[in-house]
């Protein structure tokens, strides 16, 4: 689907306006805007609007790293939504000159919709021009990243305070850290590609509205911030989880080795006496079983209580 808005050189909007009359009308400005095109409609990009191979590849092919290549008379930004349910980011694809924006995506976008739906009732927007409608892109795809981060940060607290079992919760917990670098993987080069705009001196376009995108930036650095403060303490969480389990096991074998070792002569006696030799003296003598279970006994006895003794039964 293509939809256009189109401003006026007399300020007023057009809605609805077709591929034919960008052709024979002179706006002051416009915005085409592709979701989840065709194939024959993709081709416009070329056909029409004549951008450049390697840019509409980028549009095409799989997603792309937030990016901003400089082309003659237009420029080139890759930027990326984020799935709410899914965390997984999603491309939006913006060409920006002075007199067009073209926005291109291969899914429906809610914040792409709401700056559309912003501009058909906002003239001072259009007073100023494409770059100021880029922002608006660009800030609304910025601010929702913030719910996704604050709920990953709950799902963080919880685990902390969880009492599951250890393996469930390094399970969740190892997910949500993949989790949390999948969104980093976008949230770093927006972040990267905001520095480039604020730097650049190809973009003369934007250049009234540095401040608005500086804000942008400031909050891409907050949320980077979010992200690392939440990785280090996940992992604050596995490392203290997996010394706790291996405490435990370590207090496991220790009962096990004391165990062990009280049974091991216990046993030697055993073996001895239970070998079967017709002459044994103490066979024949009439108390000899229980002079053999006593001293079995006070040896176990005995070694418990120095084994006790050394600490080995200390927490």
């Amino acid at each position: 689907m293509i939809r256009i808005i189109a401003i006026t050189k007399e300020l007023k909007i057009m809605e609805d306006v077709s591929i034919q009359q960008l052709e024979s009308h002179d706006f002051l400005w416009y915005w085409v805007d592709f979701i989840s095109p065709t194939k024959e409609e993709s081709g416009l990009l070329e056909s029409f609007f004549h951008f450049h191979p390697l840019a509409i590849e980028d549009c095409l092919q799989y997603i792309q790293r937030p990016k901003l290549d400089h082309y003659d008379g237009y420029h080139f930004f890759v930027l990326h939504s984020l799935n709410q349910q899914t965390y997984k980011a999603e491309e939006v694809d913006l060409f920006i000159s002075k007199d067009f924006l073209v926005s291109f995506h291969q899914t429906p976008v809610k914040e792409v919709e709401n700056v559309y739906s912003e501009i058909r009732t906002s003239p001072h927007v259009w007073e100023q021009g494409t770059s100021y409608v880029m922002y608006r892109i660009m800030d609304k795809l910025v601010d929702h990243y913030f719910p996704i981060i604050y709920q990953l940060e709950d799902r963080v607290n919880e685990l902390d305070n969880s009492t599951q079992q250890i393996r469930l919760l390094l399970d969740e917990l190892f997910h949500l850290r993949g989790t949390l670098l999948r969104v980093r993987h976008t949230i770093i080069p927006m972040g990267d590609l905001l520095y480039r705009i604020l730097n650049s001196k190809h973009l003369e376009i934007v250049h009234d509205q540095l401040l608005y995108f500086a804000d942008i930036y400031d909050h891409l650095l907050k949320l980077s911030e979010m992200i690392e403060s939440n990785r280090e303490i996940t992992a604050d969480i596995r490392d203290s989880y997996l010394s706790l389990n291996s405490n435990r096991m370590n207090t496991i074998m220790m009962t096990l080795t004391v165990i062990t070792t009280i049974f091991m002569p216990l046993t030697f006696i055993a073996g001895i006496y239970g070998m079967n030799f017709k002459y044994m003296p103490e066979l024949s003598w009439r108390y000899g079983y229980f002079y053999v279970l006593g001293f079995m006994a006070i040896l176990g006895f005995t070694m418990f209580y120095w084994f006790k003794k050394k600490g080995w039964f200390e927490d």
